[in-house]
């Protein structure tokens, strides 16, 4: 098989894994919550290709009688639900221990060194819904210039800033700054810049600037794997911030999941062999976190629409795969994360059509499949099954 495409559908659970409740994600459905918000939920590509024929996937009710595309339903082996720990299984790598979390902020003694370090003081502080605290402590970062920093249920130390206060490339800095310290006894999985501007109505609005700076896997991946055999890894939207550019030869910034779709699409025009890898954020940042089902239904019904596009980018021996990476059920409490199984579909010409997979036991058999169908070594963990998809 000549290329691979992934394309991680940020968030988009099909519902809770036997061990949600110890996470407070008990009975958590992404799919399923947002289909049950829509009113009508046009999604006939998805459809087509057996997104509705995984086993539970929004109670069957988009299952036809006959998928174009592979399916199946992944459970996640690592410990937690954040993005870095589900991407890197789907990679090919096992968390055993969560990556350290921060309910109740980061250490004064931690936050008094990093004021030092950057050379101003901060504000926040506290785990928050990164919209809310823009506009809860826009006002006194924007009159004393003092970056907001705050976290969430996921491993980050995120630092929100306008840009007309502190200017985008001194808000890359003092995330940097950041990553470089926190290790050891207050590692954490990811710094992420998080800029905003005042738009023309006076609402403080987060820009598509943002970065992560995120630690590097603990191991080798699908991507290193790929890399090796020396075909091309091309990563489009925080692909290469997930895994801190290891194994990525190739790599462009997103600025939403359109723009995404668009970029993939560039990349299959292209002319070369190996695996493009891509990440659509919005689901997550825009919908699932702000707990908005119906805007988190209408982007779904606007990446359908885009499939056949991206279908028709692809040549003979392409393989388009889709998944995502943990679920975010926006009708759940809190904003964050849940704890879910994710879905596969898997289509292309040298693809059996109608194979339902089946409850899969690690993410990582993603990464392993795609090392299998690209010739590259095994990855870490993980279970190939093309044996089982291929025509």
């Amino acid at each position: 098989m000549k290329r691979v495409t992934l394309i991680v559908l940020d968030s988009l659970g099909i519902g809770e894994l036997a061990d949600a409740e110890s996470y407070g994600d008990k009975g958590a459905d992404t799919l399923g919550h947002i289909a049950d918000h829509m009113e009508s939920f046009h999604i006939p590509n998805l459809k087509k290709l057996g997104f509705g024929n995984i086993q539970g996937a929004a109670g069957g009710r988009f299952a036809v009688e006959s998928p174009a595309g592979a399916f199946g339903k992944l459970k996640e082996k690592s410990k937690g639900k954040d993005t870095i720990t589900g991407h890197w299984e789907i990679a090919g790598l096992y968390t055993e221990i969560p990556f350290k979390t921060y309910p109740d902020g980061f250490p004064a003694k931690f936050m008094k060194a990093y004021e030092q370090a950057i050379g101003m003081e901060t504000l926040g502080n506290y785990a928050a819904s990164g919209t809310e605290i823009i506009e809860e402590l826009g006002p006194e970062h924007e009159a004393t210039g003092k970056p907001i920093v705050y976290t969430s249920a996921d491993s980050v130390f995120q630092i929100a800033a306008n840009t007309a206060v502190i200017p985008l490339e001194k808000l890359y800095e003092i995330c940097e700054t950041a990553r470089k310290m926190l290790v050891g006894d207050v590692a954490c999985g990811r710094v992420i810049a998080r800029p905003y501007i005042i738009d023309e109505n006076g609402k403080r609005v987060r820009t598509s600037e943002r970065r992560d700076y995120a630690v590097s896997p603990s191991g080798k991946t699908v991507l290193d794997k790929v890399e090796a055999t020396g075909k091309t890894v091309y990563a489009v939207g925080k692909i290469s911030d997930i895994f801190n550019g290891k194994g990525v030869t190739e790599s462009v910034h997103t600025e939403s999941n359109m723009d995404g779709v668009n970029k993939t699409i560039d990349a299959l025009n292209q002319n070369f062999e190996g695996f493009i890898f891509t990440n659509l954020v919005d689901f997550d940042s825009k919908f699932g976190h702000r707990r908005d089902p119906i805007g988190y239904g209408k982007a779904i019904e606007e990446f359908d629409a885009r499939l056949p596009e991206i279908i028709s980018a692809m040549g003979e021996e392409d393989i388009l795969m889709l998944c995502a990476d943990h679920g975010n059920d926006p009708v759940h409490s809190g904003w964050d994360h849940t704890r879910e199984h994710i879905p596969v579909v898997i289509y292309g010409k040298e693809i059996k059509a109608g194979v339902d997979l089946g409850v899969r036991e690690s993410f990582a058999d993603i990464g392993a499949t795609i090392c299998d169908m690209l010739g590259a070594e095994k990855t870490e963990i993980g279970e190939s099954f093309l044996s089982l998809i291929k025509a």
